[in-house]
């Protein structure tokens, strides 16, 4: 049982230094190709963010494991926004928080949060063509968060001289892409050994140790946030994520191969989800400010969800 653990955690420190150093060198290849920041962000550091949760979901499709395909997709966006974004607000609730971008990134949210439960209601599953429509989604939200960016005034942006060459970024981004195939191959295959072993069913695996692992990434960058005084671009992070875990992470898994989805993920996970994102999201909205007692009620939400996922 030890050996598995080990695994499981080395597989953790990969998929997070790996992550960290893909999204570096892939805007250095980015500056190299003459790629606008708005473009650099929208794009390659959103996917480079959300790769660790794309990478698992896509080695458990492939393992036959739908229900950490679908519960590390749904147990991310619980994590990020009740844990991770609930922390956030209790320390340092956001505010002067930009209505547009908030509006843009939310609707999309709970309109493909509706969708995939109406899917999952009716068939069980998630097909090619719902993964083919949640790829053409997550289109939409680039080009329309670049449509915003460009709209918006920015800063005079410095342009520095990139040290790195393109050859080396390019090598450097596939050793790292490598290593995230590997982390997520140790991640979830020692995931489904632990579950075995402990008697505790791979779904709840995969909302609670699965889910917080992959989502290590946005915990440090909210993290971060906090303690240079920057609650709302930690609040971007988190419901950036939260998206991008619905178009992307069951996304192109669905596209390569359609799997299962079990009914507690559908009446458990998916509705867990909406009710978190409400609460941190109905105040902002109102109020363009975050509160101190949203995360409270957010953190309170969370343990309650994982008591109950092992009980």
């Amino acid at each position: 049982m030890l050996v598995p653990v080990l695994l499981f955690l080395a597989g953790l420190i990969i998929i997070c230094i790996g992550g960290d150093k893909f999204v570096d060198n892939a805007v250095i290849v980015a500056k190299h190709l003459g790629m606008s920041e708005i473009m650099v962000g929208a794009t390659i550091v959103s996917i480079g963010t959300t790769l660790p949760e794309v990478l698992v979901s896509t080695t458990a499709a492939f393992d036959g494991s739908a229900a950490i395909c679908a519960g590390n997709a749904y147990g991310s966006v619980i994590c990020n926004t009740a844990l991770i974004a609930g922390i956030s607000q209790l320390c340092r609730p956001a505010a002067g928080v930009d209505k547009r971008s908030f509006r843009w990134n939310v609707s999309l949210f709970f309109m493909f949060s509706v969708f995939l439960f109406a899917v999952q209601y009716f068939s069980g599953r998630i097909s090619r063509s719902t993964g083919v429509i949640l790829l053409i989604g997550f289109v939409a939200y680039t080009l329309g968060y670049i449509n915003i960016a460009k709209s918006q005034p920015t800063a005079e942006e410095t342009k520095d001289k990139e040290t790195t060459s393109l050859a080396c970024a390019l090598l450097l981004m596939l050793l790292f892409a490598a290593a995230l195939f590997v982390g997520a191959k140790l991640l979830v295959n020692n995931g489904i050994i632990i579950a075995q072993a402990l008697g505790v069913p791979e779904r709840v695996i995969a909302v609670t140790f699965i889910a917080l692992g992959t989502s290590l990434p946005e915990l440090v960058t909210t993290i971060t946030s906090l303690t240079k005084g920057y609650a709302s671009l930690g609040l971007g992070n988190v419901l950036g994520a939260n998206l991008l875990n619905l178009l992307l992470v069951i996304g192109i898994p669905a596209v390569i191969t359609s799997f299962p989805v079990e009914r507690a993920t559908t009446f458990i996970d998916v509705p867990i989800s909406i009710i978190v994102m409400l609460v941190l999201t109905v105040p902002v909205m109102i109020k363009k400010r975050g509160f101190r007692l949203q995360g409270l009620a957010l953190v309170l939400i969370y343990a309650g969800y994982c008591i109950y996922s092992f009980l």
